[in-house]
């Protein structure tokens, strides 16, 4: 009795088992199908394209000395060469330290930056600040810098605070004078200056 019960056991075993495998592999089947393979993949097509067309290098630094001690340091949060080409490059979230050797220092902040290798140039744009290690805080649309030597140049406006006081200009340019004296900043196009006397105590 237990013996036929055994053998018919195993007799639907043998029919149900295969059948609930091929099932299983035609639920798959069926789930492979409706998905569609686009969607799974987690980028955009502009995403794609444009990471496939151009060259980006995250968090870049460069960093360079002048014959005679300055040092200019690079860094942004993004460096691309959007036409594809070597010493063409555009550059998100700048900052700019410039190291005197006198000891003066200068940061520059900008939200973006082109730069120009063969041309020996970059320019800054986009709430451009310039801060100083002895209390001068300025504002200005853009700036040009030279990439070789020091040379660095606002094209329009400028204002902001210094220890005396308040000053708006029509440009400005930090620069190493023919003689090779020590570096200047000076005001230009238009300068004025409003005198606080309890800036300069405090």
């Amino acid at each position: 009795m237990q013996a036929d019960r055994y053998s018919r056991t195993v007799s639907f075993l043998k029919v149900a088992l295969p059948l609930a495998a091929l099932a299983l592999l035609s639920t798959l089947f069926l789930i492979s199908r409706s998905v569609t393979p686009t969607a799974t993949v987690p980028f955009a097509d502009a995403e794609v394209q444009e990471r496939l067309t151009n060259q980006q290098v995250t968090g870049p630094y460069f960093s360079g000395t002048s014959a005679r001690g300055d040092q200019i340091s690079f860094i942004a949060e993004k460096l691309t060469s959007p036409t594809g080409t070597l010493g063409s490059n555009k550059a998100e979230d700048v900052v700019v330290k410039v190291d005197l050797a006198s000891g003066r220092q200068f940061t520059l902040k900008a939200d973006l930056a082109t730069i120009d290798i063969a041309k020996n140039h970059s320019e800054l744009q986009g709430g451009v600040e310039i801060v100083t290690s002895d209390g001068y805080t300025l504002q200005s649309e853009k700036l040009w810098i030279a990439l070789t030597g020091l040379d660095i140049n606002s094209p329009g406006a400028v204002s902001g605070t210094l220890p005396l006081g308040d000053v708006d200009a029509g440009g400005m340019r930090l620069f190493v004078p023919d003689d090779d004296s020590d570096a200047q900043l000076i005001f230009t196009n238009g300068v004025k200056l409003l005198y606080l006397p309890k800036r300069k105590k405090d």
